[in-house]
């Protein structure tokens, strides 16, 4: 999108000088070219949500449009999906993320939607399942204080309650914000270095980048805020 240097003056009341005068002598962006890639998956961890209707059945579905900020996880969802309809219903799910190796059983859901009907969105691509965990060959596991279960085979695992639910502005996505509150974590004991910290040099989560799955590679240093 091209600079609107009128509107930019008019919304800050900055003159042109005074938007320039700390950037005189900026080089231009030669190396790098305009793009419009049609998704924004940089590279962020795998999830897989698991939830509980109000008939009480399960379903668990992978994600990767999640990121944290204490102990609260905000999560990019679709609003046609089993997910959003039963974090608006029941309130409760568990997070669970998956390591390098579960990558197939994470792609063996990628494809099925605990809707049934199918929505018109996904017909033609999905198929209605609904026990997913034995599709993924994955272990239901009874969480501590929320009803939806565990994935037992995933490293690190979370057990949370929905706190608020956005609409996004992009009306044409039809996806939702919702923000969780975190109320129990678990942790494999192999990654686990004490009660407070996880072991980044064992700790290997799925990342998801422009739909390919990695993982971390070699560790190249740590912030000032390490604390191991």
């Amino acid at each position: 999108m091209a600079k609107n240097s009128n509107a930019f003056e008019e919304e800050y009341g900055l003159s042109e000088h005074q938007k320039g005068k700390e950037m005189k002598g900026l080089g231009k962006n030669i190396d790098h070219m305009d793009v419009e890639p049609g998704i924004l998956y940089f590279g962020t961890p795998v999830v897989l949500i698991s939830s509980l209707g109000r008939d009480g059945k399960v379903n668990l579905s992978p994600m990767s449009s999640a990121w944290a900020l204490g102990h609260c996880v905000v999560l990019g969802l679709a609003m046609n999906g089993k997910t959003y309809e039963n974090l608006e219903a029941t309130r409760e799910l568990t997070l669970n993320f998956p390591d390098r190796s579960m990558w197939e059983s994470v792609e063996s859901l990628a494809q099925l939607t605990g809707k049934n009907p199918v929505p018109p969105s996904k017909a033609g691509r999905y198929s209605f399942e609904s026990d997913k965990f034995n599709v993924a060959n994955l272990t239901a596991v009874e969480s501590d204080i929320v009803h939806p279960p565990l994935v037992g085979e995933c490293p690190i695992q979370m057990e949370a309650t929905v706190q608020h639910i956005y609409a996004l502005s992009e009306d044409n996505l039809g996806a939702a914000i919702v923000e969780v509150s975190v109320v129990k974590i678990h942790a494999d004991k192999d990654i686990a270095l004490d009660m407070n910290h996880i072991d980044p040099l064992k700790w290997k989560p799925l990342i998801y980048s422009f739909r390919h799955y990695f993982s971390l590679g070699e560790q190249l240093g740590k912030t000032f805020k390490s604390e191991t």
